[in-house]
């Protein structure tokens, strides 16, 4: 099921929601899309943004393919602080997201692709075959994430260490001496 980007970014748990801090989760995958496999991914992004005190709506889900490209640009119009993609990195024919997500990307971040892609190794060799990438799109700081439980987890904890820095960043803070 598909849900508007813009819509609803409030909703999730307002209480302990930091202000200025929004976020949006797009799961790529054809068959989550469609119905024929349950998405083990975009909830897990979910919960880690709400815990830490992310405004964000439950995932949504588009096919791999011309859709995503469409709502990455809807989230970067939506003037969120992160957008962050699970699947569709890979290297197999319909794994474009890696591909739309540099479309709109300003600034690319290298580092954490090469980062994540690392601490993948060292789990299971594939991880080098992702092609994720991440970036600031406006003022927009954007993230592909494997669709593998794994290269998500790997890509959070990753995340967690820099997101902070990165939000502070693009805002425009001074960088520490």
């Amino acid at each position: 099921m598909s849900e508007s980007l813009g819509a609803g970014l409030g909703d999730a748990d307002p209480g302990r929601a930091v202000p200025g801090r929004s976020a949006a989760v797009l799961v790529a995958s054809t068959r989550a899309a469609a119905g024929a496999y349950d998405d083990r991914t975009g909830p897990v992004i979910v919960g880690w943004l709400r815990e830490r005190g992310f405004h964000t709506q439950d995932a949504t889900v588009v096919p791999d393919g011309p859709l995503v490209g469409a709502a990455l640009r809807a989230a970067v119009a939506a003037r969120l602080s992160l957008v962050i993609t699970t699947g569709g990195t890979g290297v197999s024919p319909t794994d474009v997201t890696a591909d739309a997500t540099a479309e709109i990307l300003d600034r690319e971040v290298p580092g954490f692709m090469e980062e994540l892609r690392r601490r993948g190794a060292a789990h299971t060799p594939t991880a080098l075959l992702t092609r994720g990438r991440a970036g600031v799109a406006e003022r927009t700081f954007v993230v592909n994430l494997p669709g593998s439980p794994g290269g998500v987890r790997d890509g959070l904890q990753l995340l967690g260490e820099v997101l902070d820095h990165v939000l502070d960043q693009i805002a425009g803070g001074a960088h520490d001496d």
